[in-house]
């Protein structure tokens, strides 16, 4: 297979006006508050046009989500990998390793806001009926993804309860740890080992793990 090319300096500027816009717009959240804060503020904060904000985000508030699509597409990459013979255990491993590692660009920027984020969400009650769609959507995204590289080795009630498990052990470690004042990186740790429980549990499950 052919490496994969780093992308070129159209791209890399397009990537650095994406990551200001997001820099921009959570600081100002954060600071003066979700519904407050307008367009055209994130625009100058950003030193760019609202015209340039729109090009990027349809939304204030696809800002807030603006890393969820490309991180379930990682998921949903990965499950759709499994190789021949892997477990499931095995393979939401891989997932975790996949959507819970943190590799600079984008990523520091998730990690560096992952409180002040939270705190925004909460902060409205239109950013937490997003959030909790997007969670829902992208539950039933997996399960449909599981259950698919399982095909005649699981059902769909045993790839519902794998993902539910799953992402739900993960999302409310995060958010104890975040709650008592953990850090960024103790925040993903978090959610990391509580993902890692979860699938030491599902050993069995799919039959390629029957004794």
């Amino acid at each position: 297979m052919a490496e994969q090319q780093p992308p070129g300096l159209r791209e890399r500027k397009k990537l650095r006006t994406r990551r200001t816009l997001c820099e921009a717009a959570l600081r100002l959240f954060h600071v003066k508050g979700y519904e407050e804060t307008t367009v055209a503020e994130i625009a100058a904060e950003a030193d760019v046009s609202p015209r340039t904000f729109f090009s990027y985000f349809a939304s204030k508030e696809d800002v807030v989500f603006h890393d969820t699509r490309a991180r379930a597409d990682r998921a949903l990459s990965v499950i759709a990998s499994r190789e021949p013979g892997e477990s499931a255990a095995a393979l939401l491993a891989r997932v975790a390793d996949a959507v819970l590692t943190l590799e600079g660009g984008e990523d520091d920027l998730v990690l560096r806001m992952t409180p002040e984020r939270s705190g925004i969400i909460m902060s409205a009650p239109s950013l937490q009926a997003r959030a909790l769609h997007l969670l829902f959507e992208f539950q039933r995204e997996l399960t449909g993804a599981l259950r698919e590289a399982f095909r005649g080795e699981m059902d769909e009630v045993e790839a519902a309860a794998a993902i539910g498990a799953f992402i739900g052990a993960a999302k409310l470690a995060a958010t104890t740890v975040m709650d008592r004042g953990g850090s960024p990186e103790e925040i993903v740790a978090a959610a990391h080992r509580a993902a890692e429980l979860v699938v030491q549990g599902l050993q069995r499950l799919g039959h390629q793990d029957s004794p």
